[in-house]
This record gives structure tokens, sequence and C-alpha cells, in this order.
């Protein structure tokens, strides 16, 4: 557990938790399908550059993007092709082959953890379910917001398991996507407790959920988890997380004991 700042929780009344990379790891790998899926799109265009350059572009804006609805990355995909004289498309098209693509590699997670082969412990980042009870021991209420589509994060959030503890506050991208931001649900949930500084934090593992609960003046706790390995940190992920504004980084939420301390004192 790293301290980036010395701010503090007082009195915490709420905390936002994104989902895929913080809590979940059923869509781990997902670069893995965008990114190639996209370089292919630019290559196919009449002003294409080198496959190289190409995968560099669009590992770039899905890196910059990441923790948006997975629209606007389509969205910057549409634009790319544009300049490079290629046609435009309702980037709904782009983001639809990207999710059956995706749906296709993580099937077999999913199946698996419906019919019980899987344990959800092998799909959740370490410590979740601890983190988890623990606010809600000390009476904080959770909320989850994700850039993925509401219908598959409510699905997701059951296949762990932990619909029982956030049950109705689980919020998605939809297609209208101007009608959800994370920052919009932050909002909403600032005004309806009357919430102020850090009586709220976040976790997540993007730029955007750490900015958006800075912005408001919330705890942001980045979670740079490493992904292929599942011990340590990420160091790319930390470094993102800090200049996002992270106030503190974590691996996992293993270290439960420090973590409730920072949050609640002790």
């Amino acid at each position: 557990m790293e301290f980036i700042s010395k701010t503090a929780a007082v009195n915490l009344h709420s905390v936002v938790f994104d989902f895929d990379g913080t809590l979940s790891l059923i869509r781990k790998g997902w670069q893995e399908i965008m990114t190639p899926y996209f370089t292919e799109v630019l290559m196919g265009t009449p002003g294409a550059g080198t496959l190289e350059d190409e995968n560099s572009c669009a590992r770039e804006f899905i890196d910059f993007l990441t923790g948006k609805q997975t629209i606007y990355q389509c969205i910057r995909l549409n634009e790319e092709v544009i300049k490079r004289g290629g046609k435009s498309l309702d980037p709904l098209i782009y983001k639809n082959e990207y999710h059956r693509r995706l749906l296709e590699k993580i099937e077999y997670r999913r199946k698996g953890l419906a019919d019980g082969t899987i344990q959800p412990a092998e799909f959740l980042v370490p410590g979740s379910v601890g983190i988890i009870e623990c606010l809600i021991d000390h009476g904080v209420d959770i909320y989850l917001a994700s850039g993925t589509d509401e219908m598959y994060v409510k699905e997701e959030v059951a296949l762990l398991k932990l619909d029982r503890y956030f049950k109705d506050r689980i919020y998605g991208a939809r297609d209208e996507y101007k009608l959800f931001s994370k920052a919009m649900v932050i909002q909403r949930i600032i005004e309806m407790n009357d919430l102020h500084g850090s009586s709220l934090a976040g976790f997540g593992d993007g730029y955007v959920e750490i900015e958006n609960i800075k912005e408001v003046g919330g705890i942001a706790i980045g979670v740079a988890t490493d992904e292929e390995r599942m011990e340590g940190i990420d160091e790319w992920k930390r470094q993102r997380l800090i200049k996002a504004g992270a106030d503190v980084i974590i691996a996992d939420f293993t270290e439960l004991e420090a973590l409730e301390n920072y949050l609640f004192g002790g």
C-alpha cells in the first residue's frame, strides 16, 4: 500500500467501485481483443500507415480512454478512420463487433462461473470480498459504476456472487451513452446523500474513475493489480493512476487491515 498524498477519509459514508480490473477479472485480456481489431480496421483504410504505426495509434487512444464507456473508444476509432480517408460508420457497429469477439474469448469463463466448474475467487481481484464486507460492516454504502454495458455488468456481478452486496446500486453503460457516465453516478450519490469531500471514496484501476472522484474532493484509491502474475504492482497502471490523482496505490485488497485503518482510523 503506497501513500501518494496525505489526504485521509473523514466520516466515510459512500464508496464507488469500478468493476473490470478493480473487482472483476472476467474480462482480463480485453485489450488483446480490442487493439488488434482496431488496428485491423485502421489498416483497411486508404491512408493507412504501417502495421506498427496503426497498432501504436490504436493502443494509445484505447489506453487513454480506458475507464470510459467502450463507445468512446469506438467513436475515436471512427474519427481515425475518417482521417485516413475511410468511410464513417456508426461507432455502435465497431462496439458490437468488438464485444462479439470479446465474448467469444471469455465465454468459457462466464459459462464455468454459471455452472460452478469455476469458482468466483478465480476471477476476483484478491481480497475483493474482504474489503466489501469491511465497508458494509462499517455502515458504508457501496456502489458499482462500470464502462461496460449495464446488462453484462449485472450478469457478471451475479456470476461472481457480488450481487448480494451491491443489490440495485449497479450502474453500467447504455447505447444512449450520453445518459450515463461515472461522473454522473458520482454526482447522483453526492446529491442523494448530501456528501462533502472525503466522506466519499472510490476504488478504480482506470484514469477516468480516479479523476472523477478527485474532481469532487473524494478519496481515490488506485488498484494497480498485475493481472498476468496476480501478485505485486503493475507499474504502467501505477504511473497512470498517480498521474490521474490517486491518493493511495494498492496491488489488490489483501492488505485489509491497513486499508481499514486508512479509511476509518486506527
